[in-house]
């Protein structure tokens, strides 16, 4: 089964056993594109992987730690077909990852991230609110964490609302003007996990908003609420208790891989797509690991044609709960997001606002 057609075929549909022998599959097709393209890439495989014959399954696929993408320049492409450059969030001082699309790799990659999204929000463009301020996504040809992610979801909306000026200030007249106007609507709210909550929540939740009809859907910058011990439960609780907003999806996600997101099933785990998948490793042998046994989490996805970011080990603790458990009516590993790997770097997009950066 191709790309295009796990595209087409129902999201979370394919029991975990039938989707890695797909994977594999062209998972092995674009180690081969990748190495043939990219000659540092082709070293870190020899290095890494002992030269990595093909893959019999979704452990075996040679993968390269996301740190590489700040210290190497890794495309499969000429400059000259290089579409867009995204850039990683990094604190004051922080080198940050650099990964080059060209126009494939960029339309396969809005194509994907439409399939997840329209999972749950459905098929048409609702109105929606950004918690962001307009500057994040001006320079349409190089790209931070956050704008990448904003102008992405932003396909997903119509009549857009920036909910924060420049200053990080909340527009609150717009946003009760927004509601007015879409009052008794769907509406699509799309925001950085802290910003949601320090710009946006903080300062409405006194004020009796009506956000019953929302659909927020949110990633990234758990450093910072963990702090306050504010966990995912107590983050939709409280938005539930003030606002009436019930539909909150978080998912897990990174410039590295953009368009392969992970996106927050109705029981609370992350899933992934049809054409992406996770590992958890032992971080001391590196093998993978069963379900319950916390680990390292590599990512793996099909999206990445431009660029060897097909299998890609993070700096995040997770672990799979169960696989195929059909809890909220999806196949495939449930898994969760334990936190960063000791003295891994601030990364998060609005952790690094939150530090005082422009992300």
């Amino acid at each position: 089964m191709t790309l295009s057609e796990l595209m087409l075929v129902q999201q979370y549909s394919i029991p975990q056993e039938q989707k890695s022998r797909l994977l594999v599959e062209q998972l092995n097709v674009l180690t081969a594109h990748h190495r043939a393209r990219c000659a540092s890439y082709d070293r870190l495989v020899q290095i890494l992987h002992h030269d990595a014959p093909p893959a019999t399954t979704l452990a075996e696929v040679p993968y390269v730690p996301v740190g590489v993408f700040k210290s190497h320049e890794l495309r499969s492409i000429p400059q000259s077909e290089v579409f867009r450059v995204l850039t990683s969030s990094g604190t004051t001082g922080q080198a940050v990852s650099r990964v080059s699309l060209d126009r494939n790799t960029a339309m396969l990659q809005s194509a994907a991230l439409s399939k997840i999204i329209t999972h749950v929000i459905g098929p048409g463009r609702l109105p929606m609110m950004l918690i962001e301020n307009p500057n994040v996504v001006r320079d349409r040809k190089s790209f931070s964490a956050r704008g990448a992610g904003a102008l992405g979801m932003m396909n997903f909306g119509r009549s857009h609302l920036y909910a924060l000026d420049e200053n990080m200030e909340l527009q609150l007249s717009s946003v009760k003007e927004f509601l007015r106007h879409h009052e008794g609507q769907p509406f699509l709210m799309f925001g950085f996990t802290f910003m949601v909550w320090a710009y946006f929540f903080q300062r409405i939740k006194s004020l009796g908003l009506d956000l019953s009809n929302g659909i927020l859907i949110h990633s990234g910058g758990w450093k910072k609420l963990t702090e306050q011990s504010v966990d995912n439960a107590e983050f939709k609780s409280a938005l539930l208790r003030n606002t009436g907003l019930k539909r909150v999806y978080n998912f897990y996600g990174m410039v590295e891989q953009v368009g392969s997101v992970f996106l927050e099933g109705e029981d609370g785990s992350l899933y992934a797509p049809n054409f992406a998948d996770v590992v958890i490793r032992d971080p001391i042998t590196w093998a993978e690991l069963p379900p319950g046994q916390k680990g390292v989490i590599e990512v793996v996805s099909l999206l990445p044609k431009s660029y060897p970011g097909h299998a890609i080990l993070t700096e995040d603790l997770g672990v799979v709960d169960y696989v195929d458990a059909k809890t909220c009516e999806r196949m495939g590993k449930a898994f969760r997001v334990l936190g960063r790997l000791p003295k891994s770097e601030l990364r998060g997009c609005s952790d690094t606002h939150a530090a005082g950066v422009d992300a």
